[in-house]
């Protein structure tokens, strides 16, 4: 089954229910980064949970919330979930209450006790290996804490867990897309199967071989293709440029003489950087220089696209209805190398401002657009980036799919 509908009222999403006297047990994702005092540190993903959760309060429902944190090897303090509980009760407005565990006697007990309005977070679903391993019976036993199942994380619904896909085959009836994925599913089916177009993919970051299969799946999708990254140097040497020290996937090059062509055939224009900003070493402090992409001598290495890429860039970006950007232009955690990057966020927002689509998503660009302030400059920033990278790429995400059956 496609992961997308066409039209999105098929799906099943919490507006279909009425949660009054219910118990929802929402999957969410907040695995979100702590300081050494155990702090969150960016509360994102939480606040992109609260929509669901406080439309389940409203409603008259009470909140189980089940989600992983880390990569723990069984049970570890430092990964637990009460670190995040204050957090959790801040943002949403309402005080949380934890239990430290998420199947056995002492959760059955802390569910069956939860009143109408109230929240549950459960303990790290990852400190038990049958979690990750996707066992039914554990996902059985999650599945008696609650009347109704809702997904609302994006970020590990490419994941066959117990939390995230097997539970779901235990509400038959009662299960469904929390507010975040939904919105996360009809943003993406926006920009590949329902766009206005001229459409736009926009693929930066380091290697070609990450983003082939996204290139391949979206080239009957766009009308233009950005390549930006240490990626340029694979389809500029390939085409007999000299691209100096620069990161380059020499086993790739046929391949993206390969991409060149199918673009060509399929009436896509690919626009590849015309000058970079080299630096004598891989360094914020380095010497630079702007050079032409195709003439970077041996000792130099491209870190961002120069000025005249911007300008290109920035026409193609003005010209196009729908926006897909993953993967940044340049080594933008260097100032010095972080202007391309940003001549693009500010290209486009304002596509954006002027009526485009645009959409972020995968990892390194939703870090810079945080980073550079244009999280609120664009239609939608995903929260995942596997799961994003994945749904480009044409699969099917297991999680997603475990609502649709």
């Amino acid at each position: 089954m496609a992961i997308f509908v066409e039209n999105s009222t098929i799906m099943t999403t919490i507006n279909d229910f009425n949660f009054e006297n219910k118990k929802a047990l929402i999957r969410v994702d907040f695995n979100v980064p702590l300081n050494e005092n155990f702090e969150v540190t960016d509360a994102t993903r939480i606040e992109a949970a609260k929509p669901t959760i406080i439309k389940i309060l409203e409603d008259g429902g009470s909140v189980v919330l089940m989600s992983h944190f880390g990569r723990p090897k069984g049970v570890d303090e430092a990964f637990s979930m009460k670190h995040i509980v204050e957090k959790v009760s801040e943002v949403i407005g309402v005080q949380v209450k934890f239990v430290a565990d998420c199947i056995g006697d002492k959760v059955a007990d802390a569910v069956a006790n939860l009143q109408n309005g109230e929240i549950l977070l459960l303990e790290n679903l990852r400190f038990y290996a049958e979690e990750t391993a996707g066992d039914t019976s554990f996902a059985e036993q999650l599945a008696q804490l609650g009347d109704i199942y809702v997904n609302d994380a994006f970020g590990t619904a490419h994941r066959a867990h117990a939390s995230t896909t097997i539970v779901a085959q235990f509400f038959p009836e009662n299960k469904c897309f929390g507010n975040l994925l939904a919105t996360e599913i009809e943003s993406i089916d926006k920009v590949l199967n329902n766009s206005e177009k001229p459409v736009l993919a926009i693929l930066g970051g380091a290697k070609v071989s990450s983003k082939i299969t996204v290139i391949e799946n979206i080239l009957d999708k766009i009308d233009h293709l950005i390549v930006g990254g240490g990626m340029t140097f694979t389809f500029v040497k390939a085409q007999g440029g000299n691209v100096g020290n620069s990161i380059c996937e020499d086993d790739k090059m046929d391949l993206a003489l390969e991409i060149l062509q199918k673009a060509k055939e399929k009436n896509v224009q690919v626009h590849l950087p015309v000058d970079v900003l080299a630096a004598d070493a891989f360094s914020n402090d380095a010497n630079t220089q702007v050079l032409d992409v195709t003439q970077i001598p041996e000792g130099w290495q491209g870190l961002d696209c120069g000025p005249k890429s911007n300008a290109i860039f920035n026409a193609v970006v003005n010209e196009s209805k729908t926006i897909l950007w993953n993967g940044p232009l340049g080594v933008f955690e260097m100032e010095t190398f972080s202007k391309g990057t940003i001549a693009l966020g500010n290209s486009i927002d304002q596509a954006t401002q002027n009526g485009a689509f645009s959409l972020v998503g995968g990892g390194d660009s939703v870090a810079a657009v945080k980073q550079f302030g244009f999280a609120n400059k664009v239609s939608y920033v995903s929260t995942g980036g596997g799961a994003m990278l994945e749904t480009l790429e044409g699969k099917t995400l297991p999680g997603i799919e475990a609502i649709l059956k």
